[in-house]
């Protein structure tokens, strides 16, 4: 009968098994950042406000989402700070990713559950119904504005991990500056690649940006529009006809629309955005908003959106 490896040997494994479970736990973890952020190379919109020393990076998808969120907030004309506890929220709960899976029959950005009332499985994978019962049911928390990110957030979700949603809260904040047109021109997305093979095109431009915001986005026309040179089509929105009340909020609300047709560049085949003397191009995306040629910022009166076929 042989003897018992002696205890040096023993401590020798049990670093060994130690460090295997290390790594793997490293590996498991990389291999989640890359599953939300796209993997290395791919392409990312960033946040940075004026002032902020910190950068968010978000990917295309994520960045849609979240401008989706936020749409609809101002569709019912909830505050920044509705906005700020529905992005933690779809930050903790999904990543902000529109995902088909979660804890029992969780679903969504919001991972809410068809078995508790939040609608069918069809419904909550609908980005701007999700948001809008987030938002129906954040309307009912008295005070919510004034309570604590996490006890609002929790009041809606009835999470088993409360506590969870504060680590986004800053995040969250830096995107509801950019996406609400506060912080101007502080989303810029570095690439603009499609996503798929659907149909792009001014149609379909205008059916989103009256779906998420609503019907007065848009004049009762239908928005002016044609063919542009490069053979995309145009979708011009008037901002002072675009819900803004004050001269005040023309310019945030057109921010507001140039960031939400940046974010949503990739899937919408967006070519080209310009507002307020400034443009951005898929095709030079790395440069970000650029001053338009011969422009004054005193001339973007007009949100110009180009979207590829």
């Amino acid at each position: 009968m042989s003897a018992p490896p002696s205890a040096p040997r023993r401590r020798s494994r049990l670093w060994r098994t130690a460090a295997a479970f290390a790594v793997l736990i490293g590996l498991a973890g990389y291999l989640v950042v890359q599953y939300v952020t796209g993997g290395p190379g791919a392409p990312r919109c960033t946040v940075r406000a004026a002032g902020d020393a910190k950068e968010y990076e978000l990917s295309p998808e994520q960045a849609a989402n979240a401008a989706t969120i936020s749409a609809v907030a101002s569709s019912r004309g909830l505050s920044e700070r509705a906005v700020t506890i529905a992005l933690a929220t779809a930050m903790q709960e999904s990543g902000l990713r529109n995902i088909d899976f979660g804890d029992r029959d969780s679903v969504g950005l919001f991972q809410q559950r068809p078995s508790q009332d939040w609608g069918t499985v069809q419904q909550i994978m609908d980005p701007v119904y999700s948001a809008g019962e987030f938002y129906r049911h954040l309307a009912k928390v008295p005070g919510y504005s004034r309570l604590p990110l996490t006890v609002a957030a929790q009041k809606v979700q009835r999470s088993g991990y409360p506590q969870a949603y504060a680590k986004h809260e800053a995040n969250a904040a830096r995107l509801t500056g950019a996406l609400t047109g506060r912080d101007r021109d502080a989303m810029i997305c570095s690439e603009s690649s499609p996503v798929d093979g659907k149909a792009g095109g001014a149609a379909k431009v205008r059916e989103r940006l009256v779906r998420e915001f609503g019907r007065e986005v848009l004049p009762r026309a239908g928005g002016a529009g044609g063919r542009s040179a490069g053979g995309g089509s145009d979708v011009t929105i008037p901002v002072r006809q675009s819900g803004a009340v004050a001269a005040g909020d023309a310019e945030r609300r057109g921010w507001e629309l140039a960031t939400w047709a940046m974010a949503h560049s990739a899937e919408l085949h967006i070519e080209q955005i310009s507002y307020a003397g400034r443009m951005w191009t898929a095709d030079d995306a790395g440069k970000g908003w650029q001053r338009k040629p011969g422009a004054s910022a005193a001339a973007g009166q007009d949100v110009r959106i180009i979207a590829g076929q």
